[in-house]
């Protein structure tokens, strides 16, 4: 074999040693930019923290209905009280998963201008209680604290179905869509039965 082979054969082997080596070493040298699909969409984890804080005030509402209300009433509120606990694990794991904190920055910011009728300002969420409504209700008893109570809730429920129709219209898809559909079937019917007990105590909304 001649020399000038030789060399040649040597130059290629030296060459595609170069080459193995840069490839193994590329990754330590330069990072690559890898495409992660997020867990949530921003809309999506606006939604779910301003559902969070939403759930939790019905929370509140049922923890301060005072003990000597009618059964009915009673039951009705430990069922809201339940669903609403599960949702609200379910949606702080969402959130955990994507590292996203439980309270939102900027409440409401997910839902477009325009959507806030239900609403005292562009910021609150609809059908929440006022402070002084909480109050009351604490102090309330008997047929007042029912009736203070079913007038919170369905108010409250008439918002948080607003919030879910309007990120359903604004959802591709998906788990957290899902949620939300199960929220407006769940929250309109709960709905109608306090409609119904309202209208026995000749309350209005």
């Amino acid at each position: 074999m001649s020399r000038r082979v030789l060399l040649g054969a040597a130059c290629a082997a030296t060459v595609l040693l170069l080459l193995v080596v840069g490839a193994a070493v590329r990754p330590l040298l330069f990072s690559e930019k890898a495409t992660i699909t997020p867990v949530l969409t921003p809309t999506e984890i606006g939604f779910v923290q301003d559902m969070t804080g939403h759930h939790q005030q019905a929370l509140v509402l049922v923890e301060r209905l005072a003990p000597d209300v009618d059964p009915t009433v009673r039951r009705l509120a430990d069922q809201i009280a339940d669903a609403q606990r599960l949702e609200i694990g379910m949606m702080l794991g969402w959130l955990r998963l994507a590292a996203a904190t439980p309270t939102n920055p900027r409440p409401m910011s997910w839902m477009p201008t325009g959507h806030h009728t239900a609403a005292s300002s562009s910021s609150a969420m609809p059908g929440m209680a006022t402070r002084d409504d909480l109050d009351a209700l604490a102090r309330a008893r008997g047929a007042d604290a029912e009736t203070m109570f079913l007038r919170l809730m369905y108010r409250h429920h008439q918002g948080g179905v607003a919030m879910a129709q309007t990120f359903d219209g604004l959802s591709d898809g998906g788990p957290v869509e899902q949620a939300a559909r199960d929220m407006v079937s769940t929250q309109s019917q709960e709905s109608g039965i306090i409609g119904l007990l309202m209208a026995q105590r000749a309350a209005t909304s």
